[in-house]
């Protein structure tokens, strides 16, 4: 043990002794005597004392440390013993590892010697079992050639006694054969007649199977025909349009006197194609943008089409059409059109097949059939008789806005005011106005005056 610690430790122990010890009742009883002898002997007794305790402290602590060296001179002879042990062992060990590995040599030789020795006898007996196998393979060679004599012998016989009866069955055969010969020229002269038959029938299946679809194709023009021909409901027709009706909802922002100005508007109308595009008709009246004020330039322009419970979808553009500047349309694409999942009305190609149209309110309000009447000096315009109508259907009048039907259910146009209705032949833009959220450098109050321009040089009827 190292020799600083020990002397920590007996300093510990001292300490420690000296702090317990209970020196109040070490000390002797007093006597009592005069003050000043008592005293002086008081301070002598209490020192002694002290001197005697440190004394008895000292002799302990010496006997302790005593102890401790020996423990420690014992311990270190142990750990000597021990070390010498450990010593003697791993000579011990290196030894048997010596001698293990001259022991594995000396049995892997007795190993190989061994190994030589069996495959020696076993060769010599695998030696003899083959001669063995040799003499019996020959021996059941000869057997066998021996059967193969006997049944070759047994096979000629039989075989001579098959050619003697195949020689009568060649003649029988030769026989039925000739016979066979003219049953197959019998048959081959009815088969002829047969084949000709069967000819004559197949041209004239043909040729009926022909008839027959001249006579569907006709019947099916027919029916197209009857069908394009064949005027629809005017209940169903309203109904119809009901159940297709597309809502459009308009928002236009520009700045004002107290701030920006919003101007909303929503609109029903319905979907229409000339057979390559899909828009949605309407009126200028029915946006935000009449043209009966003096027009400022919007800021900001938006149209949704929706649809219940939350479908919303951009419309991106507002056309205004070449036949009339009061007719826009609004492109829809398919992806649209399919979402909106209405029915897409064609143009009619035939406008003056009837002599009327139903005409439906924009709104839903009303409807009915009306007459009209062509007009020589305005080809792309036709005049409404609504002194019928007006009677008929009470407060419901035609009104510019309002949709025109042909009696088969194709749009023939759409009011312009209450007595004209423009033909929509195309939807050919005359002038585009795109949505946004910025579109001030579109100048859509110039849009909008040449568009009021243009229909203050219609004809007074028109305007």
């Amino acid at each position: 043990m190292n020799k600083t610690l020990l002397l920590i430790l007996c300093d510990f122990l001292l300490l420690n002794l000296l702090a317990l010890t209970r020196w109040e009742k070490a000390e002797p009883a007093r006597a009592k005597q005069p003050p000043v002898p008592q005293l002086a002997a008081n301070a002598a007794t209490k020192d002694q004392d002290l001197v005697e305790a440190m004394k008895l402290s000292l002799a302990d602590e010496r006997a302790t440390r005593q102890q401790l060296t020996q423990k420690l001179s014992s311990t270190e002879s142990t750990l000597a013993q021990r070390e010498q042990n450990v010593t003697q062992l791993e000579a011990d060990q290196t030894k048997l590892a010596a001698t293990l590995s001259a022991t594995q040599r000396t049995a892997a030789d007795l190993t190989q010697k061994v190994a030589a020795a069996t495959q020696d006898a076993t060769m010599t007996k695998e030696e003899l079992a083959r001669i063995q196998r040799q003499l019996e393979d020959k021996r059941a060679e000869a057997e066998r050639q021996r059967q193969a004599l006997a049944a070759l012998t047994q096979a000629q016989a039989e075989a001579r006694q098959k050619i003697e009866g195949l020689s009568v069955q060649v003649k029988v055969a030769e026989q039925e054969k000739q016979l066979l010969r003219e049953s197959a020229e019998t048959l081959k002269v009815q088969v002829e007649a047969e084949r000709s038959d069967r000819i004559k029938a197949q041209a004239a299946t043909t040729q009926l199977a022909q008839g027959v679809g001249q006579l569907a194709e006709k019947s099916g023009e027919l029916t197209k025909e009857i069908r394009d021909n064949r005027p629809i409901n005017v209940n169903v027709m309203f109904s119809d349009f009901l159940a297709n009706r597309v809502t459009v909802k308009f928002t236009a922002v520009r700045a004002g006197v107290f701030g920006p100005a919003t101007r909303d508007k929503e609109s029903g109308t319905v979907l229409v194609t000339d057979g390559e595009k899909i828009y949605a008709l309407l009126h200028l009246d029915d946006t935000p943008f009449p043209l009966s004020e003096n027009s400022l330039d919007w800021e900001k322009i938006t149209a949704e089409f929706t649809k219940p419970p939350a479908y919303r979808s951009r419309v991106p553009a507002l056309q205004f059409l070449s036949l009339d500047p009061r007719v826009l349309v609004l492109p829809v694409d398919p992806a649209q059109a399919a979402a909106l999942g209405v029915k897409v009305y064609p143009i009619a190609l035939e406008p003056f097949k009837f002599p009327e149209a139903v005409l439906v309110n924009g709104g839903g309000k009303g409807y009915g059939e009306v007459g009209f009447k062509l007009d020589a000096s305005q080809p792309s315009y036709v005049r409404v008789d609504n002194r019928l109508f007006k009677r008929l259907f009470g407060d419901f009048a035609p009104s510019r806005g309002d949709l025109v039907l042909s009696k088969t259910g194709e749009l023939l146009g759409i009011m312009v005011n209450s007595d004209f209705c423009a033909l929509v032949t195309n939807f050919l833009p005359q002038k585009t106005l795109r949505t946004g959220d910025d579109v001030k450098a579109q100048h859509s109050a110039e849009l909008l005056n040449e568009l009021a321009a243009r229909v203050r040089l219609l004809p007074l009827k028109l305007q």
